[in-house]
């Protein structure tokens, strides 16, 4: 079998299962058995894993390995699905960088396979793309977001950057297709963003969809809860937030007063997995577990975890 094929099926969490049962409409991810990305900071690695398994070197799914310089401490992993590749891993890291990976025959894949590359800056957190648009969004935390739109939608390499937005505190970004918005937390709050345009004309455009999580309050991760599509998820400086979008009515509830989250996920299932800042040794913000609600932690000794991920390309 393929290996990208594969990857996609253990995605599923139903590898044994005919290849009709696996990308049949309607799929879902086994409640008790899907896989986690994760972005690793001590060995800088986004490292997949069975949640079911140890997170040991021998148990890794698929990796990603960017060496250090501008690629230092990873700071976000998305899986998206593209017409024209397939699955491709988005990552960002604090030192700078962005890039993309197509997903395909490779396990473990490094700065060579990266279909494309930029300079964002700005301690970089995070990492979205635009379905049908082709565009890439990246958030940095110093207080911009950086649009890169591509001159051939169907051709990573040809993203170029094309808007720079001013977001204070600016760490997460996600697409919701429910209402074609992109979705930016920064401090103090959520805001929904239009896409105009196509190819190298594409812009952002905020015409008031916003959400606020009161001042001082500086938002960290957003995610889908993906037992909901009308429900996004948020962690910020006081606590973790669940995002009613229903209706178009936008409103955050406050669900868990716990500080230092840095990530904050929703399976399908109901089960939540989070990270956790532990607040000890040289990265403070970092911590060497996952978190699972309804399943054993999972503990890697030395690691440094700042974002977790479940590993599908579904926006919700």
């Amino acid at each position: 079998m393929e290996r990208r094929t594969l990857l996609r099926g253990l995605a599923l969490g139903a590898a044994a299962a005919p290849a009709a049962a696996l990308f049949g409409p309607g799929t879902a991810m086994a409640a008790t058995n899907y896989y986690v990305a994760t972005a690793e900071q001590v060995k800088n690695k986004v490292l997949v894993w069975n949640k079911n398994k140890g997170f040991s070197d021998a148990n890794v799914h698929w990796s990603f390995s960017p060496g250090s310089g501008g690629w230092t401490n990873l700071s976000d992993v998305k899986i998206r699905s593209t017409s024209a590749q397939g699955w491709i891993a988005l990552m960002v890291a604090s030192g700078g960088k962005a890039g993309i990976v197509d997903i395909g025959s490779k396990k473990h894949t490094g700065l060579g396979d990266l279909k494309w590359s930029a300079t964002p800056g700005g301690n970089p957190h995070a990492i979205e793309r635009i379905p049908g648009n082709g565009s890439v969004v990246v958030a940095s935390s110093n207080g911009h977001l950086t649009l890169y739109a591509p001159s051939s939608v169907g051709n990573l390499g040809s993203l170029a950057k094309v808007q720079t937005i001013s977001l204070a505190g600016a760490h997460g970004v996600l697409w919701d297709p429910t209402y074609s918005l992109l979705w930016a937390i920064g401090k103090g709050v959520i805001k929904g963003y239009a896409v105009e345009g196509s190819r190298r004309g594409t812009r952002l455009k905020h015409y008031g969809a916003a959400v606020s999580i009161g001042s001082g309050n500086l938002g960290h991760d957003l995610q889908p809860d993906y037992s909901n599509k009308y429900r996004l998820l948020a962690t910020a400086t006081h606590g973790v937030y669940e995002i009613n979008t229903a209706g178009g009515s936008f409103s955050a509830r406050r669900i868990s007063s716990q500080t230092r989250v840095k990530a904050y996920v929703r399976h399908s299932s109901g089960e939540a997995v989070s990270v956790r800042a532990d607040n000890t040794g040289a990265r403070t913000w970092g911590s060497p577990t996952v978190r699972f609600s309804a399943s054993p932690d999972r503990t890697r000794a030395g690691a440094e975890f700042y974002k977790a991920r479940i590993w599908t390309p579904n926006f919700e």
